[in-house]
């Protein structure tokens, strides 16, 4: 019987997999196959939040599988020495995986294609698998990709889309290979950490939308106490849920923000060194790490909606898009502190953690990458008033604070002394203006008005 091996990388899921589906379309007998990546361990990539949802997909994808009448066969090693050992071992002739787009991936892909192709054996990449357009299929006349990203949504609207594949009835894999056990959780996990797995992604999803959470998502998207969010990014980021699919399924904002992935997917493949060198260089003369950036990822730079928003992070290996935005702003044009620091901090705690929105938004915040207002600066306060008008979501995440009402939360220094002395708080770490005339200064820039 022949024999396909589907490497599973970034798509953990039964449900719209083209992977899945061409391998079982390829052969008669499939090897669902993960490999527990060295190359990942050795990058640092792999922290203890991601490790632990990762643990949760990969069982639930082994029970999925179970259902079909397969198995997830599991091996640990350098993931081009396992593909082609269970290649050997099963006389597969050809390996299936999705594209990625990170310059890890694109090494990855030509070790693999090496390889296999020695052993004549055949690579198959599946575009279209963790983005809804492929990174690479809109491009302007005469560039490689968009940089900017209203144009792209335009041309991104009206792109060309697969059709969402449903989940396979069954599943045949050969008795052969054998397989690792998953590995249990690490230590050190956030404890508010959601649970991971295809299962657990397509709840959330399917109650999100039934619950009206798509219709009122432009309207709510942005109060943070409120968390109109999704909260689908780590479902997306492990390939628990697929962009199209849920594409499909929304309208509106929502839409928007799968674009905005899209985006920023194929800047990183046409950018691979975007991930650690500026997109556009601005000659920032940066901080370093330092004890500014120690108080920032602790949570006590004395701003509460930026400290809440750290602890958020801290508990949830997760943080709200617009808490994302305003402590990376405070971080690079308050603190004028390198946007690496900051994106290494959530690399070492995001569930969601995937290299092409973590840096690229940092850049994009940073006004080193996209953004078409390099130099604007988010007010913490102006945000907090926006955002979190009553204080709910700086009263939930710094107890400390609880008992201060209402917006005066935000501005714990204008409080009585003797209150003052009574909350363990500290006071603001840096004034507004002068963070920001370092930072104009730093950049050279005259003065831009900062969001009202």
């Amino acid at each position: 019987m022949s024999v396909a091996v589907c490497l599973f990388t970034a798509d953990l899921r039964v449900h719209d997999n083209p992977v899945l589906r061409a391998a079982l379309n390829a052969a008669d007998e499939v090897v669902p196959l993960f490999v527990l990546d060295d190359g990942v361990e050795a990058a640092g990539f792999a922290v203890p939040n991601r490790r632990a949802f990762l643990v949760e997909c990969l069982a639930d994808l082994d029970r999925r599988l179970r259902d079909r009448g397969g198995r997830l066969v599991v091996r640990a090693g350098d993931v081009v020495d396992e593909v082609c050992r269970v290649a050997e071992e099963t006389g597969a002739r050809q390996v299936h995986v999705a594209a990625g787009v990170s310059g890890y991936a694109a090494r990855r892909e030509t070790r693999l294609r090496e390889a296999l192709e020695g052993a004549r054996r055949e690579l198959r990449v599946h575009d279209g698998v963790l983005t809804v357009v492929p990174p690479g299929a809109l491009a302007p006349a005469g560039k490689d990709r968009f940089e900017v990203f209203t144009p792209y949504f335009r041309r991104w609207e009206q792109a060309e889309v697969r059709d969402v594949l449903g989940a396979p009835r069954v599943v045949r894999v050969p008795e052969g290979p054998r397989s690792l056990a998953v590995p249990d959780a690490p230590h050190g996990v956030s404890p508010g950490l959601p649970a991971g797995g295809e299962s657990e992604g397509r709840r959330r999803w399917s109650a999100w939308r039934s619950g009206g959470g798509v219709d009122a998502y432009e309207e709510r998207h942005d109060d943070l106490a409120g968390d109109g969010t999704s909260r689908l990014s780590p479902y997306l980021h492990f390939g628990c849920l697929s962009a199209t699919e849920l594409a499909a399924g929304a309208h509106g904002g929502f839409v928007r923000q799968l674009a905005w992935r899209d985006f920023h997917h194929q800047v990183l493949a046409a950018r691979p060194d975007a991930a650690h060198r500026d997109l556009r260089p601005r000659h920032d003369d940066w901080h370093g790490d330092g004890p500014e950036a120690e108080a920032w990822r602790e949570g006590r730079t004395g701003y509460p909606i930026v400290d809440a928003a750290m602890r958020q992070l801290r508990h949830e290996g997760w943080m709200h898009n617009r808490a994302r935005l305003l402590v990376g702003s405070f971080l690079t044009k308050t603190l004028y502190v390198d946007w690496r620091v900051g994106a290494a901090h959530f690399l070492s705690l995001l569930v969601d953690g995937d290299v092409a929105n973590n840096q690229l938004n940092w850049q994009w915040v940073a006004g080193t990458g996209t953004d078409t207002r390099p130099n604007r600066i988010l007010n913490p306060l102006t945000q907090a008033r926006r955002f979190d008008p009553d204080g709910e979501y700086v009263r939930h995440w710094l107890p400390e604070l609880a008992g201060v009402p209402g917006g005066a939360v935000h501005r714990p220094w204008l409080l009585p002394e003797e209150r003052r002395r009574e909350l363990d708080y500290p006071p603001p770490l840096v004034d507004l203006d002068e963070g920001a005339a370092r930072f104009r200064g730093g950049r050279g820039k005259k003065p831009e008005v900062r969001e009202t």
